[in-house]
């Protein structure tokens, strides 16, 4: 029998007594017990805010974003050991796929991120907004990591993903977290979290865990602390109000269970690709996990013609979904987590069953291969019928945490889109449809009442991740009773744990801070050319101002005939009547070409390529006889990776082009991005 620690202060600590016993999903077996009784929180907190906070807010984006690959490629080497513990959840291999890789999978999302941040340790946030009339006082803002800890409070669904698809986040902010995993499966995220502290990957106080039943957790938060709690509306609404949150303004994200619905559009009859897509998926969604994701379709939603049909074949898929011990050949369902999770199903299903019918599965009884049926947290996928979804409501209202769905008839979309949002907010929906008008109707119709929304059909079916799994690109939450929180989101999620803070003052200085160029800015004439200095040796803000010239008739015909670019206003001075031109103009793409000739040191040095352009536009019509110069600036610099010992050391430094003419005026503006060698090669 094991007992499960927790890891707080640097050392693995148990609790006073046995708050939780932890059981066998499939057999009922006692494996172990856990407690956090008797653990000094103010204390952890505060650990996590001065030892892991302190390392993480001077790491810059780029080293946190490079620390979570090095953590994610560790974790995928010890991914076999997971698997084996997760068994006894009640899991199938599938369902632990979709939570050991599915995290680390995130991990990996979330490292990769690095490559839209600075090399800094905070963010520079949008554009410098002008706040005066010659240019000398301007405004930004910048957002830098929080200076407390984030708390995580998981559900026992997913007890490596939940806490993967949070820290992932949170440290690629600079901020330490506390997780708290439910009591009922905490072992496998302790077996993960131990793994992570030997490997010494992460810094010391970054991560701690909490695996009993974290009474007190919350008692000492702060002001710049940040709580994250994954589980049932009613808790997370209970937590949120707690006066140490409301009265700090704790940034709180909730992120709750939802009244989720799959619907099946008009034009999805049978024999369509679509109908077999819906039928499948939707019995994915009530199998996968055994129905215990947040994510999962508690309503299905499909044209009243179409009932009898639906019921049948959502019916013939369960009845061939062998449900027992994962390890046995053939099953393809587990058990729910936990004989408390049995109970309290099947109390939700007895309520619903006041309203509706079950038109398939047993409340008390399920058949299985292995496994114990008495002691084992086995429970029969359940399948509705609600004739009346508008009136008898309770299917919009209550939600049975594990294989139970409703079916449910509409006549119009609209009155598709109105079931839909009669959940009062949810995760996620889905809509299953060829035609993509009715896709645009129910997803204007539906979106504000949903945090993501699935359009499936047969051209992306192949490729799609399905209805129930969040992406760590995308927002994960949802509004009203789906928590009004969001999740992971890319660069988003990673902005929940920075504070954005709006500053004033002189280009100068806002270049200085910002650590990229800032127009009006002073702009040091670079000496010698920047293209003859080494990434370290690149100042921001100091400029290359070219030599000039002058366009002729010439240049357009020779670069229209280089490019193929005849168009009128370049080739034509006779079609310019009714046009903002007054002239034949230069091509704007001549423009930046002969800019790069006028910048450009030939000579072979450190800058060893450019290889994109952003923000190229241009301002000004260039008439022959116009005299072209370019003022070309460091603009900002970012560090890379080596990709292997015998790679290149280089950075990536972005130039500002600014294209003038004779009068001073800007004509063209672009950012280059080049790969410059760094000066040491070890």
């Amino acid at each position: 029998m094991i007992q499960v620690k927790n890891f707080v202060q640097g050392k693995w600590q148990a609790g006073e007594g046995v708050e939780t016993n932890l059981y066998n999903a499939l057999n009922g077996d006692l494996i172990g017990n856990t407690s956090s009784k008797g653990l000094d929180y103010e204390s952890i907190l505060n650990y996590g805010r001065s030892t892991g906070g302190s390392i993480l807010r001077k790491m810059t984006f780029q080293e946190r974003g490079r620390m979570l690959k090095v953590l994610a490629l560790f974790l995928q080497e010890k991914k076999e050991s997971y698997y084996q513990l997760s068994a006894l959840t009640g899991a199938t291999r599938v369902d632990s796929w979709i939570d050991i890789e599915g995290g680390i999978g995130n991990v990996f999302a979330n490292a990769s991120l690095r490559k839209q941040f600075p090399d800094l340790p905070y963010y520079v946030d949008g554009v410098a907004a002008p706040l005066s009339k010659n240019g000398s006082f301007i405004g930004h803002h910048i957002m830098t990591p929080k200076r407390g800890v984030a708390i995580h409070i998981n559900a026992f669904n997913f007890p490596i993903w939940g806490m993967l698809e949070k820290i992932a986040v949170n440290l690629m902010a600079g901020v330490p977290c506390i997780v708290k995993p439910s009591e009922f499966t905490c072992f496998l995220t302790e077996l993960m979290v131990k793994d992570i502290i030997d490997s010494k990957i992460l810094p010391e106080g970054s991560l701690q865990l909490v695996c009993g039943l974290g009474r007190g957790i919350l008692d000492f938060v702060d002001i710049e602390d940040t709580v994250t709690f994954t589980g049932s509306a009613h808790t997370g609404k209970v937590l949120k109000a707690l006066p140490q949150i409301a009265d700090k303004s704790v940034a709180f994200n909730l992120e709750a269970d939802s009244l989720n619905a799959t619907i099946l559009g008009k034009f999805a009859i049978p024999g369509t690709a679509e109908f077999d897509l819906f039928i499948k998926e939707t019995t994915k969604e009530i199998t996968v996990k055994a129905g215990q994701k947040c994510t999962a379709v508690r309503r299905i939603i499909v044209p009243d013609n179409l009932l009898d049909e639906v019921q049948k074949a959502i019916a013939a898929r369960l009845a061939s979904t062998k449900i027992g011990d994962p390890s046995l050949e053939g099953v393809r369902m587990g058990s729910l987590a936990t004989r408390i999770q049995v109970d309290r199903v099947r109390e939700s299903v007895n309520r619903l069953a006041l309203s509706q019918e079950i038109v398939y599965g047993n409340v008390n009884e399920v058949e299985i291969t292995g496994g114990d049926s008495e002691k084992g947290a086995f429970f029969s996928p359940i399948l509705f019928m609600n004739n009346d979804p508008f009136n008898k409501t309770d299917c919009h209202e209550i939600e049975a945490f594990g294989p139970v769905s409703t079916i449910m008839p509409y006549k119009h979309i609209e009155d598709a889109i109105e079931l839909a949002r009669m959940g009062k907010g949810s995760l996620v929906s889905s809509i299953v449809t060829p035609n993509d008008k009715e896709a645009t109707e129910y997803v204007i119709g539906a979106a504000s009442m949903h945090g993501r929304i699935l359009i499936l059909n047969k051209d992306c079916a192949k490729e799609s991740t399905g209805h129930g799994s969040p992406m760590p690109l995308l927002t994960h939450g949802g509004p009203g009773r789906a928590g009004g929180g969001e999740e992971m989101g890319g660069k988003r999620g990673v902005m929940h744990y920075l504070q954005r803070t709006a500053i004033q003052g002189h280009p100068t200085t806002l270049t200085q801070i910002t650590q990229q160029f800032q127009v009006g800015a002073e702009m040091p004439e670079a000496d010698p050319h920047v293209f003859r200095k080494h990434f370290e040796e690149m100042v921001i803000g100091e400029t290359v101002f070219t030599h000039k010239h002058t366009v002729t008739d010439a240049d357009i015909v020779n670069f229209a005939n280089v490019s193929g670019d005849n168009f009128y206003a370049h080739m034509d001075a006779t079609s310019l009547e009714g046009t903002i031109f007054e002239r034949r103009v230069a091509h704007g793409y001549f423009v930046l070409s002969k800019a790069a000739g006028l910048f450009v040191d030939p000579k072979k040095g450190p800058v060893l390529l450019n290889y994109g352009i952003e923000e190229a536009r241009f301002t000004k019509p260039v008439y022959p006889g116009a005299t072209l110069g370019v003022r070309f600036t460091v603009k900002e610099k970012i560090d890379q990776e080596k990709r292997s010992e015998d790679d290149i050391a280089k950075g990536i430094v972005k130039f500002l082009v600014d294209v003038f003419d004779e009068t001073g005026e800007t004509v063209a503006l672009a950012t280059i991005l080049t790969m410059v060698r760094k000066i040491d090669q070890n």
